[in-house]
């Protein structure tokens, strides 16, 4: 029968994607998404996660692809544990980018007085 036939239409599971973007403030925001363009224009429209609403994203710093949901949202528990200096270093060791930091006022250089 058609039922039992190997043939039939299956659809293929759809990837989720890990993301890490850098905000403003220096942090780091880790989320999972099947589509991260999508994601990425509702943290710039500040209809992402209430942490991106006060901390607007700067660069979208890592992506990562999974086979399964479930997967990717072990891997985000998993990041989302690690201590902010061990995160830094597994997202650069990823071939992740961190914005430069940036110069305040405060620092810049000034001449010595004479």
């Amino acid at each position: 029968t058609a039922a039992n036939a190997s043939w039939i239409y299956k659809p293929m599971a759809r990837p989720w994607f890990l993301y890490v973007l850098a905000c403003q403030g220096g942090g780091l925001y880790t989320g999972v998404t099947p589509d991260v363009a999508r994601r990425w224009a509702a943290h710039l429209a500040g209809k992402g996660a209430r942490y991106t609403r006060s901390f607007p994203p700067q660069q979208l710093a890592l992506v990562v692809e999974f086979a399964s949901k479930g997967e990717a949202l072990s891997a985000e528990r998993a990041v989302k544990a690690m201590r902010a200096a061990d995160k830094r270093a597994w997202l650069l060791s990823c071939g992740g980018q961190l914005p430069a930091p940036s110069i305040s006022a405060d620092t810049s250089v000034r001449p010595l007085a004479a």
